[in-house]
């Protein structure tokens, strides 16, 4: 039973990492949810009666509710990407440890933060291009802009964390925060390493500047995480530090031309906002158990402002290929917790949770961040991350009496770091490199902030246990 429970991970983590060029995340989905038939089969000691199909139905309808979420926001990211995309390139100028610093971590940040689906690391490597920087080198910077993926996308994997274990995701935040936080000082010597291997390495007035807006950075992000909600969190806290951080690299000659660049942001962060403010607005809630979706969802806002700019500048025709664009990802995303509903659903979680704790005693507590970070590697996305592993760390938790919040929070953390250094993403980005760059060279330059993503977080694991 334990065989066939843990078939559909090791189905998915094997063709996700070594599967054929052409096995992507949805045929590896799909082969993972056809692993998942035996195991329910047994679990539930079925039979050939009807109770099988209707549990597949009663699943899969709730994921696709799910779901429904985190593909809404990223459709919404990829038109707001392609409403403001022009001009979004940095101009040619030489590399610089200031100009690094400033389109890698907090601008990409910014941008992911708004939009999700790895556009922050696609703007940031377009930017390093443009300053002569390449190679796993450029991959391993431009992977910096991932950071906060927690909140990227205004937060889809986030909400869906907290679906799953049950909890405010509010709350899951401000968990999320404080490892987050303390990882992005632990970047700073991976960063300037980085910088030096690229030709550009930062003096120590530099380092100082960075340190301090890195730190600038890290404490934002806990003040939003705890007072603002959770969807702004990210967008709020890199901003401020963008701005600033690009003003030091190329200080503008004229604040007139600097604030149209920005405008689209600066509207879009405002609508946010103003929909936050409306109290008690009508939401679909299908599932009493779940939060239902409002009519001031993060989504919406990004649908209009994008049509809104594309309609003032002319840019109508970009709204089909962005949402062809999102087609792929959308049905990847849907699978990923069709999956991880079918395996908390069918039992298959408790079961694996069950044969951890067993198996490992009380130290299988400690499984849970190196899971969480593999999970977010294998699957690229928080979204992926949570909905195909969560359902089992969580009944690993409860077998061992952590708070879900707690476990959710973690996991999020780590499989948000991992996903920011995710195969798929890392592979994306290298073949729009071009030039022979392969993941595994990336990796090699990224394990130091890996293993603080593992250390901080088992911190945090043995503090608030």
């Amino acid at each position: 039973m334990i065989a066939l429970a843990l078939l559909p991970l090791l189905v998915l983590l094997g063709l996700l990492v070594g599967g054929r060029a052409r096995i992507g995340p949805i045929g590896a989905c799909l082969a993972a949810l056809l692993a998942a038939l035996p195991a329910l089969w047994l679990n539930q000691g079925l039979g050939l009666d009807a109770a099988l199909p209707e549990l597949l139905l009663r699943e899969t309808t709730l994921g696709a509710f799910l779901a429904l979420q985190p593909v809404a926001v990223v459709a919404g990211g990829l038109l707001f990407h392609a409403a403001v995309s022009q001009g979004a390139e940095a101009a040619l100028r030489p590399a610089t440890a200031a100009r690094i610093f400033a389109v890698t971590l907090p601008l990409g940040a910014f941008l992911e933060s708004v939009t999700g689906f790895s556009v922050g690391a696609v703007f940031a490597l377009t930017a390093l291009r443009g300053m002569g920087v390449g190679g796993a080198v450029g991959v391993a910077l431009a992977a910096q802009a991932l950071v906060l993926v927690p909140w990227g996308g205004l937060g889809p994997g986030t909400a869906l964390g907290a679906a799953l274990a049950g909890v405010a995701p509010q709350e899951l935040a401000r968990i999320a925060a404080w490892p987050t936080a303390a990882w992005l000082l632990l970047l700073a010597p991976l960063l300037w390493r980085l910088m030096t291997a690229a030709g550009a390495p930062p003096d120590a007035a530099e380092k100082r500047a960075q340190l301090a807006m890195l730190a600038l950075l890290a404490g934002l992000l806990l003040l939003a995480s705890h007072t603002l909600p959770f969807e702004l969190a990210g967008v709020l806290s890199a901003g401020p530090v963008a701005v600033l951080a690009l003003w030091r690299a190329d200080p503008p000659r004229a604040l007139g031309p600097a604030l149209r660049l920005a405008s689209p942001y600066l509207l879009l962060v405002g609508c946010l906002l103003a929909a936050r403010l409306v109290p008690n607005p009508p939401a679909w809630r299908p599932f009493a158990a779940y939060p239902g979706v409002p009519i001031t969802h993060v989504a919406v806002v990004l649908v209009l402002v994008s049509g809104a700019l594309m309609a003032a500048s002319g840019r109508l025709g970009r709204v089909a290929p962005a949402l062809r664009r999102a087609g792929r990802p959308a049905l990847a995303m849907l699978l990923y917790v069709v999956l991880g509903r079918w395996l908390a659903g069918g039992g298959i979680a408790a079961a694996l949770g069950l044969a951890l704790t067993q198996s490992l005693g009380p130290g299988a507590a400690y499984a849970i961040l190196p899971m969480a970070l593999l999970s977010g590697i294998v699957t690229g996305s928080n979204v992926g991350s949570n909905a195909a592993l969560l359902p089992v760390q969580l009944a690993l938790g409860a077998r061992l009496g952590l708070d879900p919040a707690l476990v959710a929070g973690l996991h999020g953390f780590a499989g948000g770091a991992g996903a920011g250094m995710g195969a798929a993403g890392l592979a994306m980005l290298c073949a729009l490199l071009g030039d022979g760059t392969r993941p595994a060279a990336v990796w090699r330059l990224l394990l130091p902030s890996m293993a603080a993503v593992l250390g901080l977080g088992l911190a945090a694991l043995l503090i608030w246990r």
